[in-house]
Order: C-alpha cells, then sequence, then structure tokens
C-alpha cells in the first residue's frame, strides 16, 4: 500500500512524519532501509480497516449446529475426569466446525492476522464450562499456552478495578484508552470476553506491516531506527534489542511504551538510559499511522479474539461499566503459540518466550480474578 493509494486520513496523519528530519534531504540524501529490510512487505498482513467492512470479513459467527457440538465435546471431555488445561482437539473433538478453526488458524499465522469466533452465550454456562468451551476451541487454533508473568498464571483477568491507586493505573485494571502495543511473549494472543463495557471498549488492532510500508516509503530513516539494537527496554527485564525484526521473509514488531517509557503504574527507573528524541519519533510515528489505518471490532460477550501478536499490534479504547454485572467488562487473556504454524523467533525474543512456553514450572488457572498476593487455604487435607 502507499500513502497516497490509502485515502486522505492516512495522508494527513503522515504529513508530519513525513516532514520529519529526512524532508528537506534529496533522495540521494535519504538513508536506505535497513541491510536485508524489504522496499515493501506484499502479503495478506499489510492491510487497513476499510479492507474489512462488515462483521462477516473478520468473524465466524457460530450457527446452532456449531454450538450443538461444542456441547457435545463439553460433554464428552467432563466425562474423560481430567483437568481442564489438558483440552486439546483430540479430547474435544468438532468434526463439522474443527475443520472451519483450522483454516481460522492459518488466516491468524499467514493470512490477515487475526480472527473472532462469536456467537457463544456466556449466560448458559457455568464458568468452569465456559473456559472449557473456550480452551477447546482455542486449541484448534494455537494448541501451545504460555505463561504470562512469574507467578505462572496462564490466565489474565482484565477487569476495571479501582480499589487502589496503583490497580486504578495500571493499564490491565484501568478504564483510560490505551496505546498500540504487542505482548512479551505468545506468537498469537487470545481474549475470552465474558463481559462487555456498557459504553466503549473496543477492541482496536492495527497492521505492523502496513505500518512499516508507510514509513519505508515516506521515512526509511524511522524503519533504520526502529532496527537498531539499541533500544532499551526496562520489562520484563532490562535489554537492548530492535523495536522491529526481519528473518524468514517475515516482519515482526514487538514493543510497549511502558517497557520503553514508563508509565504511572511502572515509573521507569532513573538508573536506566532514557530514549533518544528519534526513537521517541520513531514510536509517536507508529502509533499515528496505526490509529491513520485501525480497525475497531465492538466487542461483545462471548467474543473470543485472536490475533498475531507478532504482525498486529493492539489497543483498547476507553470504556465506561454500567451498574449491572452485564455491562462490566471483564476480559480473560492468554497467551499461545502452535507447534505446526508458529514463527520462528528471534533471538532477541527467545528468553521471553522460554519461559512462557517450557514445559518445566509451575502453573495457575485462576478462574477469577485473584488479589496480587494470595496464598492458598484447603479446607482438607491431600
Amino acid at each position: 500500500m502507499s500513502a497516497v493509494g490509502a485515502g486522505p486520513v492516512l495522508a494527513a496523519a503522515i504529513a508530519p512524519i513525513a516532514g520529519g528530519p529526512t524532508a528537506a534531504k534529496s533522495n540521494a540524501d535519504v538513508p536506505a532501509l535497513p541491510a536485508g529490510f524489504p522496499a515493501k512487505l506484499n502479503a495478506k498482513f499489510a492491510w487497513t480497516g476499510s479492507d474489512f467492512p462488515t462483521a462477516s470479513d473478520w468473524a465466524l459467527v457460530l450457527v446452532p449446529n456449531d454450538v450443538a457440538e461444542i456441547n457435545k465435546a463439553v460433554r464428552f471431555y467432563k466425562s474423560l475426569d481430567q483437568d481442564g488445561d489438558l483440552v486439546d482437539p483430540a479430547c474435544f473433538p468438532l468434526p463439522t466446525l474443527g475443520p472451519k478453526l483450522s483454516a481460522l488458524s492459518w488466516d491468524v499465522h499467514y493470512g490477515k492476522g487475526f480472527c473472532t469466533v462469536r456467537g457463544i452465550d456466556t449466560a448458559a454456562y457455568s464458568i468452569e464450562d465456559l473456559m472449557l468451551v473456550y480452551l477447546g476451541i482455542q486449541s484448534y487454533i494455537a494448541e501451545q499456552r504460555g505463561r504470562q508473568d512469574n507467578r505462572g498464571n496462564m490466565l489474565v483477568h482484565i477487569v476495571a478495578d479501582n480499589s487502589t491507586k496503583d490497580a486504578a493505573e495500571h493499564h490491565r485494571h484501568s478504564t483510560k484508552s490505551i496505546t498500540f502495543h504487542s505482548e512479551e511473549a505468545g506468537d498469537v494472543v487470545s481474549w475470552l470476553t465474558r463481559g462487555a463495557a456498557a459504553a466503549g471498549g473496543k477492541c482496536i488492532i492495527a497492521s505492523a506491516y502496513t505500518i512499516y510500508n508507510v514509513l519505508a516509503a515516506t521515512r526509511p530513516d524511522v524503519i533504520r531506527t526502529l532496527a537498531r539494537s539499541d533500544w532499551p527496554f526496562a520489562l520484563p527485564r532490562f535489554q537492548c534489542r530492535p523495536v522491529i525484526f526481519y528473518q524468514d521473509s517475515k516482519l515482526i514488531m514487538n514493543f510497549g511504551r511502558a517497557a520503553l517509557l514508563g508509565n504511572e503504574a511502572h515509573p521507569r527507573p532513573s538508573h536506566l538510559p532514557s530514549l533518544t528524541p528519534r526513537q521517541v519519533q520513531a514510536l509517536d510515528a507508529i502509533e499515528a499511522v496505526a490509529r491513520a489505518t485501525q480497525m475497531e471490532i465492538k466487542t461483545q460477550a462471548g467474543d473470543m479474539h485472536f490475533i498475531n501478536n507478532l504482525a498486529i499490534l493492539h489497543r483498547r479504547e476507553g470504556f465506561v461499566n454500567g451498574s449491572d454485572a452485564a455491562e462490566k467488562r471483564h476480559l480473560v487473556r492468554m497467551r499461545l503459540r502452535s507447534a505446526q504454524l508458529g514463527w520462528r523467533i528471534p533471538k532477541e525474543l527467545s528468553h521471553e518466550w522460554d519461559k512462557a512456553f517450557n514445559k518445566q514450572g509451575v502453573k495457575h488457572w485462576h478462574l477469577e480474578p485473584m488479589p496480587a498476593f494470595f496464598f492458598p487455604l484447603r479446607s482438607q487435607p491431600n
């Protein structure tokens, strides 16, 4: 895609970016793209939100036969009397729906990079059965499940929480909008929507491929900045590495502003190096192009989102919860990987992937939000 071909909205967003330090230089003076990086990415990942005008372009809407098949699979799995985290296609059979989900998996990994499965009535299931439905469907998209923190939490509950100042300022529990970012680990990031807000709270995504193409055409110096290995990430551990990678003919973008700039919940340690003006400008360029080309998904209770965390950025719109329980936003997030379709991970990111997906180590599956510090209580001995 090009800035001109994308229309006036993108052209307006690019204008201040294109008017940056390289604008007054001749073409011969503009820095070339980094070695090995292409002038343009020709892939299905390179889209704008206007490419998907209707829900049928991005959502698999379950029909009654699909739901009946899911319910039968839930009953079958429960008859096996095994732990819920062992759900996979072999023990959660979906003979008709399964091939559709497998096609979605390919689309997430090598097509447009995202999909939504819609049509589950959350009120029709207990919390335990709803999670089995989610894990069962999910296993057809990407079967490996990753830890999301050092405590071994497999499920992250994204809910509003103003019980303390720290909680209210954390992006996971705030009602404010947040900027585009990717998760620290996971080829695929997924959410089950247990409850939608009374207003706002849209899931908003943007293509890293489109962002790259726009910047490669207008500001190749920004691409060079993003590809440098001197970005001082503070989270989840201090590490200097690039924001973008190009390997195996694939672009990978991985970053978050909190890890680079800090925020109210995660102040940046003063002893760490700060970003340079060029790096801050590069982050602003990503955000500007992403917002100009973004796609908005109005989330419904029961929605299951699957997003390629390597090629697609995501953010959240600010939201307002209602007084009724059915009008309170509650997402359950997971990090996933497919053994068959997963991408090769750059060595600079492999540490976080290994921590998430290594078979060794503790795993906690809390079906409800837990306080930051807790310990298990048993009424009966083992």
